[in-house]
């Protein structure tokens, strides 16, 4: 190996360090813009409320405006918060089973079938992620209103509508990579139709399911729209709803406690995707890239 050779070796190996060392800072600081928001709420929800609404804000919590868990108790038990969380677990967790189990299902047909009606429903479900909402929620409301579908415990159908488009498009692109010759050996060894799904097909889905659970889960979890314009706004309110109707006496808005509260409702979704953020990146490319 020449000595050209080797400092151009050199010089390419010390530019590429020197980007991966600038990508390295850049994507820090971002990060860290992209968090300082959630700090802030979490530094404003530990102060009095004086020290909210003025521009000591932006600062530390010090010994005069440190309240401890007071705003936190506050929001919870004044607020009604407790019902409105309850509310938001139930249909969050009934809306992303629904869709998990039905669109999985599909995804199977379409993928197997592989008919002309299989392909247009499939053409269906990516032109439904492509359709503003704001296009259909005026009609929505009022099927809603006569289908009944007006409650936290049957507005899941509603979601599974509006969630089915990412979902099939995703599971159908995984599946498209599955062999058939392992559901023909289950076939042959006596699964019917549901066992071969339930036994060999959706096991080997798991990093696509756990990946749209999450997508969608961030999803239902935060919406605001939706929710206010099916639901009864008098008995249900979703944790979104609630933080919007957040209002003390005389209508004043209480910051500290409304912050308590959001951090209350970012806190179990930064839990999840912290244990889960590995299969993400691996089921949006296996199911945008595979097949």
């Amino acid at each position: 190996m020449t000595k050209a050779k080797v400092y151009h070796d050199g010089a390419v190996s010390g530019a590429r360090r020197a980007v991966d060392a600038f990508l390295s800072i850049l994507l820090t600081a971002l990060s860290l813009i992209w968090i300082y928001p959630v700090v802030l709420i979490l530094l404003n929800s530990l102060k009095a409320e004086t020290a909210i609404s003025t521009t000591s804000v932006f600062e530390l919590p010090t010994s005069e405006t440190f309240v401890g868990l007071d705003n936190y108790i506050h929001g919870v038990t004044q607020m009604n918060f407790l019902s409105s969380f309850g509310y938001s677990v139930v249909i969050t967790v009934t809306s992303v089973l629904l869709i998990i189990l039905c669109c999985s299902m599909c995804a199977w047909y379409i993928t197997r079938v592989n008919t002309l009606p299989s392909r247009l429903m499939y053409l269906l479900c990516a032109f439904s992620m492509v359709v503003p909402f704001q296009m259909v929620m005026f009609t929505l409301s009022k099927t809603a209103d006569s289908l009944s579908l007006n409650t936290p415990f049957n507005i899941c159908i509603i979601y599974l509508g509006f969630g089915a488009g990412l979902a099939v498009f995703m599971f159908t692109g995984f599946m498209k990579s599955v062999p058939l010759a392992i559901e023909e050996a289950a076939m042959i060894d006596g699964c019917n139709p549901l066992q071969i799904f339930f036994r060999v097909v959706f096991p080997i889905l798991k990093p696509t399911a756990i990946s749209t659970a999450i997508l969608e889960t961030m999803w239902v979890w935060n919406d605001y729209l939706l929710p206010t314009l099916v639901l009864d706004i008098k008995k249900y309110r979703t944790i979104p709803m609630a933080i919007q109707y957040f209002r003390g006496s005389y209508g004043r808005v209480e910051m500290g406690p409304m912050m308590a509260c959001i951090m209350i409702t970012v806190i179990p979704i930064i839990i999840m995707y912290l244990a889960c953020q590995k299969y993400i990146i691996e089921g949006v490319v296996a199911g945008a890239v595979k097949g």
